[in-house]
């Protein structure tokens, strides 16, 4: 009798110790999100964080922001289902296409729509390339003699050859706002349309739901893709308005909530500065990084990066974005920036 009591008490206390290893709790610092959280305790966001949501969904704030002083269950330690299997995912990965290969992207007009991958240096990568503004809103505007410049316009065109650029590399790229006419265009001054869409969607004039719709468009995308690529990025392309006398070199934003997006941010900002210094070293560069609480940085999932590319009132900046190797300069250093943070990640 003694002999089966001790095996049960026996029992009991592995069984409660395993239940208490599976319901281990912490409460998050000042600031810290959910990805963050996860990071200090060593769980992958990839992985872990639908499973965090479930568990905590009665304690978290609006768009599960984490609370000061409350404490959260962390998920338990999962093992992955096979070696070959996204991290986190339970799927294999996204196949990426073969060196060689030629896709077809009709976006990038006829001339481009061909792209042929060039390398696989971001495979397994996925990427949410948002061009600001677009549709009946063209953004900040710019005079340049009789010309006027729509910062839509322009960033949609950086936004254009950055995804090729991205593309050529192996990765999966979504251009989320869309114009099925213009394709990439060399011209100096680029001709202002009210086109382009969300992904087929109009774009509403109303700001808020301007910005909550291509949000939700990525964040629905995402929640497909995360399952089957290691790392998915979403990057805002943006010019901006200031006094004409202010000229202002690239600057980028983070959320003020994920570590990865400003790492991203900086690791961005480095790549700008080392090409400065190799291509105008007399020149030096002063572009900034900093956390800021933008709506497209607070209200989407995946990691994501906000970029200015400079001042569109002033002459200096104008000739960053009206001659075209200049425009396809901006892509190539904004991949590059990319190329640098996916090689950290991994």
């Amino acid at each position: 009798m003694k002999s089966r009591l001790c095996i049960l008490l026996f029992l009991v206390f592995l069984f409660s110790g395993a239940a208490l290893r599976a319901q281990q709790k912490a409460t998050p610092k000042t600031g810290e999100g959910i990805s963050s959280f996860l990071l200090r305790h060593n769980r992958s966001p990839k992985k872990y964080y639908d499973d965090f949501v479930e568990l905590n969904k009665k304690n978290l704030g609006k768009n599960n922001v984490l609370k000061v002083g409350v404490t959260y269950v962390i998920p338990p330690v999962k093992k992955l289902s096979g070696t070959s299997a996204v991290k986190g995912s339970g799927k294999p990965p996204a196949k990426a296409p073969k060196v060689g290969t030629v896709l077809k992207e009709p976006l990038f007009g006829k001339a481009l729509a061909d792209v042929k991958v060039t390398s696989n240096r971001l495979a397994g990568a996925c990427f949410y390339v948002v061009s600001g503004h677009g549709g009946p809103d063209p953004g900040a505007i710019g005079r340049a003699g009789k010309h006027e410049l729509h910062e839509d316009e322009y960033a949609y065109d950086i936004a254009l050859r950055l995804a090729r650029n991205l593309m050529q590399e192996g990765a999966k790229v979504y251009m989320i706002i869309q114009d099925g006419r213009d394709g990439i265009r060399d011209a100096s001054y680029l001709s202002n349309s009210k086109r382009e869409t969300c992904m087929g969607n109009p774009i509403p004039l109303n700001q808020i739901q301007r910005l909550h719709q291509r949000c939700t468009k990525i964040n629905a995308l995402y929640q497909k893709d995360r399952k089957q690529y290691s790392y998915c990025r979403a990057i805002f392309i943006h010019i901006d308005s200031r006094g004409k006398g202010k000229q202002t070199d690239v600057f980028f934003y983070h959320s003020g909530k994920k570590a990865e997006s400003r790492r991203l941010a900086n690791n961005m900002k480095n790549t700008f500065e080392s090409k400065y210094g190799k291509h105008q070293p007399n020149r030096g560069f002063n572009g900034t990084v900093s956390g800021r609480n933008l709506y497209v940085l607070s209200h989407t999932t995946p990691t994501s990066v906000f970029v200015e590319l400079g001042n569109i009132q002033n002459t200096f900046d104008q000739r960053r974005l009206v001659i075209n190797s200049n425009r396809q300069a901006l892509a190539n250093w904004l991949l590059e920036g990319f190329l640098k943070d996916y090689k950290e990640k991994k």
